[in-house]
This record gives structure tokens, C-alpha cells and sequence, in this order.
């Protein structure tokens, strides 16, 4: 006699600052698979979903984060950190951008932010800071998707753009957990009970977030099964094949919009094209005057967020 298997929300509710939290059972798995489901469920719910968040700011008057805006209680960096805790909901994956204008003496929330139609406010009353005097503040936000975690020395922006990066959390689900029981019928068969407690920021509902993490271990694996036909004809490379760089030869690296330092570096070595960067290989990249490791790193993630080249 087989068990079917089942899934219900056992209940989800608003908790505070629009945060969500749902709880669900899945029962009549096999002695073993909770374990299984569970962690897979986990870690993607974790680090695969996406989310839209605040990556950079520009104040105006103000060109680093260590300074300080007359008239306002928050330093700089207290400021980014508040705006780090704002959620948004979004209805696409391209970047955006908000604006906040106002006259103090005001204590500035969220709500306060003009953002476009696409853009969702979950936490309104989030605080921002206080201006204390009748100066006024302007503040352009960027707003990008993204997954995961992403520091802000991992941006590359236009230095002459004065905007101040933050560190950025995308990932809309904030803890899962879970937990396993034991079931036995009438013939003392055991079959296993999966809990599943979900928390997420308020931009997706819980059973949402679930729905997408299932659908992206479906995805998964489907595409393993479609690419198993193949695998025993194949032969291994002798070697790891180098990079084509046809596509990119005639792309301008005024394209790549490295800082001025490291444009500055490249064309004085005749690297006009994205092309003619390939050519160099890293150790000989770092042999260009002034171009330090600071300069290199900025190419590489620039050649692998913009284009998708990783050199080795």
C-alpha cells in the first residue's frame, strides 16, 4: 500500500515591519526523504531566490560616505545602513530608480521616497533619519535584481556619478527551518512528516518562495535527465578550451566603463577593444604601469558581469 504525498499551509501571518511567515507540512514521504527535501528546500529558498534592493545612493553635496550632512542627526554611513533595512517589491528584473527631495525639520521614512509604478513599498514607516534644520535633502536611489548577497567593492560605477555603493541583500526568504516526525499506521509501517517553517522581508509570500524553490529543483533536474542521453557519448576535452573572443573584438572598452584610472592605464598600453584586452593574460596585465591588483580585479569582474568572460 502506498502513501500519498501531501502538502497544506498550516498557517501564514504578517509579522512585524510587513515581514511574512508561513508554516507548512508535507506528509507520507519515505523513511529518509525529509531529510533530503528539507535541505534541498533550505538552501534554495536561502540562495537562489531574487529580489530587488537599494545598491547605490547619491546625495547631493556629498562625494564619500564618511561625510556629514548639515542639519541631518545620521552620519553618512548610519544613513546607507538605514537604507539597507527598506523592501521593495518589484514586477521586473531591470534597473530602477527612486528619488526623495524634502525640507526639514522632518523625520524621514520611506514613504517619503517617489518611486516608479513598477516598485512596491513593504515597509513604509521604515526609518531613514532626521533632519533637524531647514535644509534641504536630495537623494537619488539605484535600484537593481539581483540574488544573493553582494558587497559593495563589487560594483563597478562611474566614478564621476558620485553614487555611494552598499552592501546589498537580495535574498527575499530571511530563515527557514525544519523538522521530521515519524509516522506509524495500523501495520506499524513508518512513513516521515516533513515541517517546514518559512520567513521572508514582506516581497514574497511564504508559499510563494516555496512554490519557486520546488520549481527550481524541478528545473534542475529535468535538465539533468535531458542531458544524461549525451553524456555517455561525449568524449572529455584533452584540454580546457581557451576563450572566443571573435564576439568581443571590436567592442570600444569605453563600453566597460572602468574608472578612470584603469581607462587611463589601458589605452596609454594600446588596448582599444575589449579584443585586444583578451589578449592579455592576467600576469601581464599587472605589468602595465600604474595597474595594480585594485585595477585587475575591477576588469575581471567587469569582463564577467558585463559580458560573461571569467579569465583564470
Amino acid at each position: 500500500m502506498t502513501t500519498k504525498i501531501s502538502i497544506q499551509c498550516l498557517n501564514s501571518d504578517r509579522i512585524e515591519s510587513g515581514a511574512y511567515r508561513g508554516q507548512f507540512l508535507i506528509n507520507g514521504l519515505k523513511p529518509g526523504q525529509g531529510i533530503t527535501i528539507g535541505n534541498q528546500l533550505r538552501r534554495v529558498l536561502l540562495s537562489d531566490l531574487g529580489g530587488t534592493a537599494i545598491t547605490a545612493v547619491r546625495i547631493a553635496g556629498i562625494s564619500h560616505e564618511f561625510s556629514t550632512i548639515p542639519g541631518v542627526r545620521e552620519d553618512i554611513l548610519e544613513i546607507l545602513l538605514n537604507l539597507k533595512g527598506i523592501v521593495f517589491r518589484s514586477d521586473t528584473k531591470s534597473t530602477q530608480f527612486g528619488r526623495l527631495t524634502i525640507q526639514g525639520p522632518a523625520v524621514v521614512t520611506a514613504d517619503l521616497i517617489q518611486l516608479p509604478s513598477a516598485l512596491t513599498l513593504i515597509n513604509p514607516s521604515h526609518y531613514i533619519m532626521t533632519i533637524s534644520t531647514a535644509n534641504i535633502i536630495e537623494i537619488e536611489f539605484k535600484l537593481e535584481y539581483g540574488v544573493g548577497y553582494k558587497l559593495a567593492s563589487q560594483t563597478i560605477l562611474d566614478e564621476d556619478e558620485n553614487y555611494l555603493q552598499l552592501d546589498t541583500v537580495f535574498m527575499p526568504v530571511q530563515k527557514v527551518d525544519f523538522k521530521i516526525e515519524n509516522v506509524y499506521d495500523e501495520t506499524n509501517t513508518s512513513t516521515e512528516r516533513l515541517f517546514l517553517d518559512i520567513w521572508t522581508n514582506g516581497s514574497i509570500l511564504p508559499k510563494d518562495a516555496l512554490k519557486s524553490a520546488a520549481q527550481m529543483t524541478i528545473d534542475l533536474f529535468t535538465l539533468l535527465i535531458k542531458d544524461s542521453d549525451t553524456v555517455e557519448t561525449e568524449s572529455l576535452p584533452l584540454k580546457t578550451p581557451s576563450i572566443n573572443i571573435e564576439p568581443y573584438t571590436n567592442i570600444a572598452i569605453e563600453e566597460l566603463q572602468l574608472s578612470v584610472r584603469s581607462y587611463n592605464c589601458l589605452k596609454k598600453a594600446q588596448i582599444n577593444t575589449v579584443g585586444d584586452l583578451l589578449q592579455y593574460s592576467p600576469e601581464k596585465l599587472q605589468e602595465l604601469k600604474n595597474f595594480g591588483r585594485k585595477s585587475s580585479a575591477e576588469v575581471f569582474s567587469t569582463l564577467k558581469n558585463k559580458l560573461g568572460i571569467i579569465l583564470k
